[in-house]
């Protein structure tokens, strides 16, 4: 009688590692090296004011994730196969934009790994991020990755979770204004809306747990309140991080302390914070932000292309690190190419409202969902990200991209 309890106890415990693990695939890949240094640059421009940036990006990240990630889970089917649904073809441009901004993302990613263990150990940032591939690698070439993976996810995120939240407490933060400037900002960013969006819900990471959770054979309606509790906890867990760094870096700036843009702005706000073992706590937060998003750009973006042969469905662990390989020689081999970070950036802002759209269309084909009645509530929400997304990126990008080239 007891062996069917215990049975039922390690599915159950399996389940919800998978769904954790899930979350976390998201968050960590959505805080990585970049999101740390966008939050100190914008906190420092915006001030206070940046706190109704993240509550605008936080209500169209719910939106756009559990949109993306009931229609892979109801459908049975991964993001390149429901775009190919709903128009031949598409499938492949969209894998293409994927796995073009993953590769190129993934070069500054090993970068931010190389420079994490730099700052917290002192070891070359070139020998780092050799380093952190190699641990990258090692996550897929263990017999259960999936498994490695998910724990990895965890446990990154609950370090720079519990981090970012001592360092917010350490710099005593003008909550209140923090709070009047939520609804009502002193100062309003366009520019600031469309990159953190971009870099925390673009790209591969809308597809990053959706795509977990599949593998993990949890779909069809029947999956649903899963694939709702698992794509709340990602999008909290990457909310109260977001929430945190900005509180600790903006109680610093409201002190009157100047950030150096041009450096690395979020080491020196964690230097300042906590003197000089704060390098070593950005350290540790930098690594476990980069190498996680190796892990999960590479994961995603081969997520993308195994549907199209079968030999890279079975070999998919491989691609896998192949992706991890190219993008770190390119990195040791010839540096970080900036022209095509610039393209690999246009392109995530772009992804969104594609992705998002062919989502919101399948929703509605019973070709593809069945007899699955897709709720107005997530439907007309989405509709507007598309739309917001679509217009704001298109136009952002038109005025920036021009001054990098100037």
């Amino acid at each position: 009688m007891k062996q069917p309890l215990l049975n039922e106890q390690q599915s159950s415990a399996t389940k919800n590692s998978v769904l954790f693990g899930a979350a976390f695939l998201m968050a960590t890949s959505s805080v990585g090296p970049g999101f740390l240094t966008q939050t100190a640059v914008f906190t420092q421009q915006l001030a206070a004011s940046f706190a109704f940036v993240i509550m605008i990006s936080l209500v169209l990240d719910v939106f756009a994730q559990m949109n993306v990630w009931r229609i892979i889970a109801v459908s049975g089917l991964r993001g390149q196969e429901i775009a190919n649904k709903v128009l031949p073809g598409l499938g492949y441009v969209l894998a293409a934009f994927i796995v073009f901004g993953g590769l190129a993302f993934n070069i500054g990613n090993v970068a931010g790994a190389g420079l994490g263990l730099n700052a917290m150990l002192g070891i070359d940032p070139v020998l780092g991020a050799g380093i952190s591939a190699l641990f990258a690698i090692f996550v897929f070439a263990v017999k259960e990755a999936a498994k490695v993976m998910d724990r990895v996810a965890q446990l990154a995120g609950v370090t720079m979770l519990g981090l970012m939240i001592y360092v917010a407490f350490k710099t005593t933060p003008p909550v209140k204004e923090a709070l009047a400037n939520t609804l009502w900002p002193e100062q309003m960013s366009i520019f600031a809306i469309i990159t953190l969006v971009g870099g925390t819900v673009g790209g591969y990471i809308t597809f990053a747990g959706g795509h977990r959770l599949l593998d993990a054979g949890i779909k069809g309606q029947e999956g649903l309140p899963d694939v709702t509790k698992s794509s709340l906890i990602g999008i909290g867990v990457t909310g109260v991080m977001r929430i945190a760094l900005f509180l600790a870096i903006l109680g610093i700036v409201s002190q009157g302390y100047v950030l150096n843009e041009e450096g690395n702005p979020a080491a020196e706000a964690f230097q300042y914070a906590l003197g000089d073992v704060g390098i070593q706590v950005f350290g540790i937060i930098m690594w476990a932000a980069a190498v996680t998003s190796v892990v999960g750009a590479a994961y995603t973006s081969v997520s993308f292309i195994r549907t199209f042969h079968p030999f890279i469905e079975k070999y998919s662990n491989w691609f896998i690190i192949g992706f991890i390989i190219v993008s770190t020689s390119v990195f040791l081999f010839i540096g970080r190419p900036v022209l095509v970070l610039i393209l690999a950036g246009a392109a995530n802002a772009l992804i969104l409202p594609l992705a998002l759209g062919v989502m919101l269309i399948a929703a509605h084909r019973k070709d593809i969902v069945g007899t699955y009645k897709h709720p107005k509530w997530l439907t007309i929400p989405g509709i507007v990200v598309v739309i917001m997304m679509a217009i704001f990126s298109v136009k952002t990008l038109m005025e920036e991209i021009p001054k990098l080239f100037s």
